[in-house]
C-alpha cells in the first residue's frame, strides 16, 4: 500500500473581496463575484512567497504524523510563482526542515497542476523502493494583471503530502494523466503577468482535459462516480467545478468538502493540493476521492485515494478551515503594495 502519509497546509491570512478590486477598476463587484462564483482571495503578505509557503506545508506535514525528515529522500515543489528564476525552492525546503543532505530536490512547473505532478513523481519513487518517503508541495503566490480578469481570482496558498507506505492515510490506488499541447494560458521570459486565451480556457482547455483525465481513469479501474464520497476538481473559479461535475452527473454534494475556491480563490499549483488537504480534515475512514487537477498548457493528472483508520493519528490542527476563517480584511492600495504592483518610475 503506496499513499499519502501526512499532510500540510497553509493560507496567508490577509484576503481582499472581489468587489473591491472591481470597484477601482470602475466594474461591477457583485456582477463579477457572481459571475466567477468568488467572494474573496487570499493574498500573500509582502514577506511571503511560494517558497516560505512551501516551508511552512512541508513543517506542518512532517509534525503531524511525527516523521524524522532524514527519511524524505524526494522533495518536489510545483509553483509557477518561485522567487526565483535560477535556484531552487525544493533545496531551501530541504534544508529548512532538515533533510539534507541525502535527499533528491526539483522545482516543477506546469501551471497549474505542477504539485499533483510532484506526487505522481514521489508515488513512484517510493513504489519502486529509492525512497522511504517523498515529499510533493504544491504552492504559489498567483500573478495576475491589473485589471485582468485573472486579478480577481489569483490568489496565495499551498500544501505539502508525504508519500509512502507505511502508516498509510489515503491509499494511492491509481492514477494517470491527460495532456495535449493547449497553450491557453503563458508567460514568456522577462514578461511579469501571465497572458490567457479568455474563453478559450473553458471547453478546449479546462473542460477537456479535467473531464478526459477522470473518464480514462474511469475506463483504467472501471469505478462508477458514485463509487466516490468526496470529487475534487481544480477550481479556477468556483464555476468551472461546478460545470464539470455536471457534464459528469457527479452532485454538488460529493465536491462541497473541497470546494474552497470562493473564499480562498485560485491559489494555482496549491490549488488541488489546498482542496484535497480540506478533504482529508473530514474524511472517514473506508471513503474513497477522485482527485482531479488541471494545469494550462495543457494537462490534467486524476487520482483515486481510499482513506485509511491511520487518518485519525494525524488529524490535528490547523485545519483548512482554520486558515479560512483566520482572515484580515485589506483595501486595494496593501494589496497592491504586498504583490508589489506598485513600480517606481
Amino acid at each position: 500500500m503506496v499513499g499519502i502519509v501526512s499532510y500540510g497546509a497553509y493560507i496567508p491570512r490577509y484576503r481582499i473581496k472581489v468587489s473591491d478590486i472591481a470597484r477601482v477598476w470602475g466594474k461591477d463587484g457583485e456582477h463579477v463575484s457572481q459571475g466567477l462564483r468568488v467572494k474573496e482571495k487570499a493574498v500573500a503578505a509582502i514577506d511571503e512567497d511560494s517558497c516560505t509557503i512551501a516551508v511552512e506545508t512541508a513543517k506542518q506535514a512532517l509534525g503531524r504524523a511525527d516523521i524524522d525528515p532524514r527519511n524524505i529522500g524526494a522533495i518536489f515543489v510545483g509553483s509557477e510563482s518561485k522567487p526565483f528564476a535560477v535556484n531552487p525552492s525544493a533545496s531551501t525546503v530541504a534544508e529548512a526542515i532538515g533533510a539534507v543532505p541525502n535527499v533528491t530536490g526539483a522545482d516543477l512547473e506546469f501551471a497549474c497542476k505542477a504539485g499533483t505532478a510532484g506526487m505522481q513523481a514521489v508515488y513512484g519513487m517510493v513504489k519502486s523502493k529509492m525512497i522511504k518517503y517523498g515529499m510533493a508541495i504544491g504552492a504559489d503566490t498567483a500573478q495576475g494583471k491589473p485589471n485582468d480578469a485573472l486579478e480577481f481570482t489569483a490568489a496565495s496558498g499551498g500544501a505539502a503530502f508525504i508519500i509512502g507506505d507505511q502508516n498509510v492515510i489515503a491509499e494511492l490506488e491509481d492514477t494517470c494523466s491527460f495532456s495535449t499541447d493547449t497553450p491557453d494560458f503563458w508567460r514568456r521570459a522577462h514578461q511579469e503577468f501571465p497572458e490567457h486565451g479568455g474563453r478559450f480556457t473553458a471547453e478546449p482547455a479546462y473542460y477537456k482535459h479535467v473531464i478526459g483525465a477522470a473518464e480514462m481513469l474511469r475506463e483504467k479501474m472501471g469505478f462508477d462516480y458514485d463509487d466516490f464520497d468526496h470529487v475534487v476538481f481544480h477550481q479556477p473559479n468556483g464555476k468551472f467545478p461546478l460545470r464539470a461535475a455536471k457534464k459528469l452527473k457527479i452532485p454538488f454534494e460529493k465536491l462541497s468538502a473541497g470546494y474552497i475556491s470562493p473564499v480562498v480563490g485560485n491559489t494555482y499549483s496549491g490549488n488541488v493540493p489546498l482542496a484535497l488537504s480540506a478533504v482529508l480534515d473530514i474524511a472517514k475512514p473506508g471513503e474513497k476521492i477522485l482527485v482531479v487537477s488541471y494545469g494550462s498548457g495543457a494537462g490534467s493528472d486524476a487520482f483515486s485515494f481510499k482513506v485509511t483508520p491511520n487518518i485519525k493519528k494525524v488529524r490535528k490542527a490547523p485545519f483548512v478551515k482554520d486558515f479560512i476563517e483566520d482572515k484580515v480584511y485589506i483595501d486595494y492600495a496593501i494589496y497592491a503594495k504586498f504583490r508589489k504592483k506598485i513600480k517606481s518610475i
